[in-house]
């Protein structure tokens, strides 16, 4: 079916504004009795064919998080179309960050370049907006193209997480931009947008650039798919640390003389379990895989015990550090071996205060204005928007499309989403800027 029918078809069915002349009058504009006449203008502007074209580009290039020439052909696309924008647009390149091997030795791994958009600089009040370019699929992985499961159903590796969200996110901007320019007087804020290349593997590359450009803001919106298929956002977030922890023992012959070795994989198995067990309500730990041994007549004198810590609240994370410090020393005595833990928690926990509860309400009545029922639920999930939160910024996360079974070749977005999620970030923007949320 072309472009144009499909189009018609999703604002036939459902009522939603695509920037298509279908022949339908839309029930749309009848949701629109509390908006004034300048929110009006902007939330017309959204034109929906233009974003699923850039969707349907951008998802056929591979941005694996590990795809450094993927992530540069992304980083170019980004910028071009950001380019609409009236901002400075750099590629900045990413911080220095080291890794374990199997073999436990640390080494520098690469990263791509991420995007930052600076647009008018000089402006009091500003905002902060973000979004990742990279996706889960390598480039090996054998999901790499899109295709319709129905009229409005795209299925594709980042189509939801989360070249649709950038999408959502540019569309947005541009509207505010255009709306205001017949009014014939500048825009009184500015505003950054930061769009990484590692948000996918913890953004250890990115999180100071993040961490800088969330000074001083008085909100921000980040573009990751909404919590659940319906639109819900996500509210609360734990957070998460990744830990490589190196045993080193002594390697000694398996018959002859296994009294000489220390055993690094039973030191490392032992580690595991005590980490296990130690997990409860508000630390979840997750003991994830172990790297060590050679061949069956050697004591192994290596091992590295890969784990994930998600602590619920600040205290939790607290604990959480204590706790390895306390049992890595313990295993250390036990077991006779060197243990050393490399890794932290790239991401904060993410609890909804006072200030977060006053933006989800004003986002959850823009989205009651245009005729959609916005709420917001906790999830075990992270993202940028922990970084951002930790920085003292109210922050809304899943500012992206409608979709779902995200990480997965399942992976799917709803066409009409798109329009619908832009006009919903355009109208909370002018909100978060005429209303304030303190």
């Amino acid at each position: 079916m072309p472009l144009g029918r499909k189009l018609c078809r999703y604002a036939e069915r459902r009522g939603a504004l695509q920037g298509v002349e279908c022949g339908a009058k839309s029930g749309y504009h009848r949701m629109m009795t509390n908006l004034t006449s300048f929110e009006r203008r902007v939330i017309e502007r959204p034109d929906q064919a233009a974003m699923l074209a850039q969707v349907l580009a951008w998802s056929a290039v591979n941005s694996g998080s590990r795809n450094l020439d993927g992530l540069a052909k992304m980083a170019a696309l980004l910028a071009d179309a950001f380019a609409v924008l009236p901002g400075e647009i750099s590629l900045i390149q990413p911080a220095k960050v080291t890794a374990i091997g199997s073999d436990g030795v640390e080494t520098v791994l690469a990263h791509g370049q991420h995007l930052l958009v600076t647009v008018r600089p000089e402006s009091a009040r500003r905002l902060l907006f973000t979004g990742h370019m990279d996706t889960v699929f390598g480039i090996d992985h054998a999901f790499q193209t899109t295709r319709w499961l129905d009229d409005n159903i795209l299925n594709g590796p980042g189509v939801a997480d989360m070249k649709g969200g950038i999408a959502v996110m540019l569309a947005a901007l541009q509207a505010i931009e255009a709306g205001a320019r017949p009014l014939a007087f500048g825009l009184d804020f500015g505003y950054d947008i930061i769009i990484n290349s590692d948000e996918e593997v913890g953004s250890l590359s990115s999180a100071a650039l993040i961490a800088a450009h969330a000074a001083g803001k008085i909100a921000a919106l980040t573009y990751e798919p909404s919590a659940l298929p319906d639109g819900t956002l996500a509210g609360a977030r734990p957070g998460s640390g990744n830990f490589s922890i190196t045993i080193r023992g002594q390697a000694a012959h398996a018959g002859r003389n296994p009294e000489d070795g220390r055993n690094a994989l039973v030191a490392a198995a032992d580690l595991a379990v005590r980490l296990k067990t130690a997990a409860r309500p508000g630390l979840a730990i997750n003991p994830a895989k172990i790297d060590g041994g050679s061949a069956n007549n050697v004591v192994p004198d290596m091992a590295v015990l890969r784990v994930n810590v998600r602590p619920l609240t600040h205290e939790d994370e607290q604990a959480a550090k204590l706790l390895l410090y306390d049992v890595t020393n313990a295993i250390a005595v036990d077991h006779d071996v060197h243990v050393h833990v490399h890794g932290g928690f790239a991401r904060p926990p993410k609890p909804i205060d006072v200030a977060h509860r006053r933006l989800f309400t004003l986002v959850e009545q823009a989205g009651a204005d245009l005729g959609l029922r916005i709420t917001h639920a906790d999830t075990g999930g992270v993202c940028d928007g922990n970084n951002i939160a930790a920085c003292g910024v109210p922050v809304v996360d899943t500012m992206g499309v409608r979709g779902g079974n995200i990480h997965s070749a399942d992976e799917y977005m709803f066409i009409d989403s798109l329009a619908e999620r832009a006009r919903l970030s355009a109208l909370s923007i002018l909100r978060i800027l005429d209303r304030g949320i303190l």
